[in-house]
């Protein structure tokens, strides 16, 4: 028994739902995301709330079933909230800049990165004396913001002696002691 599965979706109101054959589209005003999904599942909607259905249960079906159930209310909440991820570059002399879509990054390299942000995300950098710049993702497609989040932290990842490199806001990075210091 799934209990993420089983769970209905509530649809807030303006956000149309459709389903066509396997393809399932939330749209909200200009804001449209699609999702394959699994055949064998079966998709109800019902007066404001949609549920998903397996046929049977294999194991197959059993995971398939909480997967496109939580992929479909991924979509059902990025196109009426949307989603955020920030990231901050903590260490001296880490720049972020952006003109539209593509973000220039001064990691401590000899050279700035320049790394292009797809469209259906709003990049945005902020640069505050005294803290650390951050670098703002925003849209409605959790998936792709997640995946971009991810890119750009790889360009330098927080190391565990002096935390410095690109960290999600609000992320824990576990320290390690340096040398101890020689009696000799």
């Amino acid at each position: 028994m799934s209990r993420i599965g089983n769970a209905p979706i509530a649809i807030p109101a303006g956000v149309e739902v459709s389903v066509d054959k396997n393809i399932v589209t939330v749209k909200k005003g200009k804001v449209e995301l699609k999702q394959k999904i699994d055949s064998d599942l079966e998709i109800k909607i019902e007066d404001g709330t949609l549920t998903v259905a397996r046929p049977t249960d294999q194991k197959r079906h059993r995971a398939m079933h909480g997967l496109y159930r939580s992929l479909i209310n991924n979509m059902v909440i990025g196109v009426s909230e949307g989603y955020k991820k920030v990231l901050e570059l903590v260490g001296v002399g880490y720049r972020a800049s952006n003109s539209g879509q593509l973000l220039e990054l001064s990691l401590g390299y000899s050279h700035p990165i320049m790394f292009y942000v797809p469209d259906e995300i709003k990049v945005i950098t902020e640069s505050e004396k005294g803290k650390s710049p951050k670098v703002i993702l925003e849209g409605a497609d959790k998936q792709l913001i997640g995946q971009v989040a991810a890119k750009i932290r790889a360009f330098r990842k927080p190391e565990p002696y002096k935390g410095k490199g690109i960290r999600f806001q609000g992320e824990e990075i576990r320290r390690k002691a340096g040398k101890a210091a020689g009696t000799a």
